[in-house]
Order: C-alpha cells, then structure tokens, then sequence
C-alpha cells in the first residue's frame, strides 16, 4: 500500500467494507469517517453516527491524535484553520493567529506526519513575481472533520454538551463532502482519457483566480475544467465562464472539461465534441464497481 493512499482509494475501501450501494450517501459518510477503517452501519443517520462514533468517544480519539500532534497548540490551531478555510497556507497562518516561520515549522511537521499532503497551483500565474500560497489537504477525512467540527469545540464536549456542535453540523454535510468530490471528478477525468492519458492533474489557483481543473496528456494537451454540483443542470454559460477563467490566467487550453452532477441542458449537450467533454455523476459512480476483498485497506487505528 501506498504512503498516502488516493482518496479513490479510500473511497472505495469504504465503500466496500460498509456494503454503500447510494453513491451520495456513501460521499455524505465517508467525508466523515472516511480513512479510519471503521464499520459503519449506512442505516444510521449521520448525527446519530457521529454521537455515537465520535462525541461518545471524545477522550479516546482525542488522545490518540495528541500523540501525533503532540499536543502542540500551534499544530491544532492551524489544522482548525485549513479544515475550516480555503486549504491555503498563509490563510491558515492568519485564521491561527500564528508567525510565518512559526507557521510553516509547524506545516513540517505536520506533512512529515502524514497528517496533511502539500499541493502547488499546476502553473506559474501571469505575474511571476506574484507568491502563490500551496494548498494542504488532509490525509485522511476524518481529520478534516475532526478539526473543523470536533476539536474547536472541545470544551462543551467534554462538559457533555454538543449545543455547538450540532449547530455546526446543521450547515456542513455540503461542505464536507464538496471536496471529496473535487478529487472523485479528478479520478473521473483520467479514466475518460484513454488514448491520451493524463500524465499530470490538479488544479490552478493565484491571489485572485481558481481554476477547478488544469491537467496536462501525455502528448502535451492542456486539459481545464469547471466542477459544478448545484442541483440546477449546467449551461453553456459554464463553459464560456470556463474559457474566461483561462483567458484571465493566460492558459491556452486545448481541452474543456465540465462536469456537472445534475446534468446538463440541452444547448450544453450540443457543445460537446473532441475538445469539450461533459462529465456527470455516472462517470463517478462507475469508479467504484467491481469493488472486492483487495480494495479494502489495512488500517491500524482503534475500532469505535
């Protein structure tokens, strides 16, 4: 087993072990417990899961993960921090109140423990004097929600009161899960290559542009995206937004990719071709079948 096994990779351990046949449930789920091994019963509620895996069991998963962070307040502040903000370094630093070089010694130590995973923007912005801050993704999910929605709320759920907690979790099942999408569609848009592989994927960002998908064939194709998960269906607009998101950055694309979970309208369908590929939640779901024993992953943590 890899290191840092992909978020497709997890994911379909996940699904696995926990017989997930809804694909938005098992996304809703994991976002929350995913890369701990647990089995969880998919009949549950979420809230009733949560009480019951995690609230019920503060204490002992708090200990475990003070053993990696050693308890260091800079650590958890700033791992508060990216789990609740943009996932940028220095936005971090801000939200933590903490020193640049406090800040980054901590980021260290952090990535060195398998805690986070370091991300750079795929492509220098137009302004090369311009300093873009890398992004940092969670190995795990449950880290994430451990720290944007368990630990800063610790000292009610230690006293037995989960007021703040169920507060946060009212509003936060679409943020949780948006970001394991964000890598699902990734993992979507390499298998729809299948003569031109990617051979390199991410995405763009700089002090005032996002761009959800900058991917680079084998034969040297510059591959964008836009991810879109309203409920509404995409429209052409999307894709005109998309090439003024390039235009701005100065990427000269070859390939627009867009996907769309809820679909597409009907002048959108009619753009694709070649070069202009439109992706749903068909091509995720088709990720994870055929799952059997050697997608599950071995995992060390305590059962709860």
């Amino acid at each position: 087993m890899a290191k840092h096994p992909t978020t497709l990779e997890q994911f379909r351990s996940f699904c696995f072990q926990n017989s997930a046949t809804d694909f938005e449930q098992a996304v809703e789920y994991f976002a929350v417990f995913g890369g701990m091994g647990w089995k969880v019963d998919m009949s549950k509620s979420l809230d009733e899961l949560i009480r019951e895996k995690v609230l019920k069991n503060y204490r002992y998963i708090h200990g475990d993960i003070a053993k990696i962070t050693q308890s260091d307040r800079t650590h958890h502040a700033l791992l508060s921090g990216l789990a609740m903000g943009d996932s940028r370094e220095h936005s971090a630093f801000k939200r933590a109140n903490v020193s640049r070089e406090d800040g980054e010694a901590s980021i260290d130590f952090l990535v060195e423990n398998d805690l986070l995973i370091r991300e750079k923007s795929q492509a220098q912005p137009v302004n090369e004097r311009e300093e873009v801050s890398d992004k940092l993704r969670f190995t795990l999910p449950f880290l994430r929600f451990w720290f944007s929605s368990i630990s800063p709320y610790y000292k009610g759920i230690r006293d037995g009161d989960y007021s703040e907690v169920d507060k946060r979790l009212e509003n936060m099942k679409q943020e949780f899960s948006q970001p394991i999408y964000d890598e699902l569609v990734k993992e979507a848009v390499k298998a729809s290559f299948v003569e031109d592989k990617i051979d390199k994927i991410g995405s763009y960002w700089d002090k005032n542009n996002d761009i959800d998908l900058l991917a680079k064939t084998k034969s040297g194709k510059i591959v964008t995206g836009i991810f879109k998960y309203s409920k509404s269906k995409a429209k052409k607009s999307e894709l005109n937004r998309l090439k003024e998101q390039c235009a701005k950055v100065d990427l000269e694309a070859d390939i627009f990719v867009l996907f769309s979970k809820n679909g597409f309208s009907n002048e959108m369908k009619k753009e694709k071709s070649a070069n202009v590929k439109l992706l749903t939640l068909k091509n995720l779901k088709a990720l994870v079948t055929d799952l059997n024993e050697k997608d599950l992953l071995v995992n060390t943590n305590k059962k709860y």
